[in-house]
């Protein structure tokens, strides 16, 4: 699924991605940045404060490919009518695209899984 080189994502490593994304700092960063190595290396710095071990490069191909295969989705629901598929992380994604207003929790959704790491996605490892 990843066009980057290396090992797979695993579920909670793609979960720390994505609360990482949805901090408001790095969003404000990511808006209209067009060089944002500095930004990925940043995501990279926090990742690996979480014990996992990815590269700015890794960081950057994925958030790319989660938001390509989001807004494929969206698109593709637009024209059929009714959502036929789905993709992991849909809604933490969608949350954060659509920009949310933030509840008094630092987070706006509250279907939202990326603060208790539980919902569907659980891998036994939350």
């Amino acid at each position: 699924n990843d066009t980057g080189a290396g090992k797979h994502w695993s579920d909670n490593e793609v979960r720390a991605l994505i609360n990482i994304w949805s901090d408001e700092k790095i969003q404000q960063m990511l808006e209209g940045a067009t060089r944002n190595k500095e930004i990925f290396e940043e995501i990279a710095r926090r990742l690996m404060k979480r014990g996992i071990d990815r590269d700015w490069k890794q960081c950057r191909t994925k958030y790319k490919n989660l938001k390509y295969e989001y807004r494929a989705l969206q698109k593709e629901n637009e024209h059929l009518g009714n959502p036929r598929r789905k993709m992991r992380f849909y809604d933490e994604v969608d949350c954060i695209l659509r920009r949310q207003p933030l509840g008094t929790s630092g987070w706006g959704c509250e279907s939202s899984s990326l603060l208790s790491g539980t919902k569907n996605f659980s891998d036994g490892s939350a």
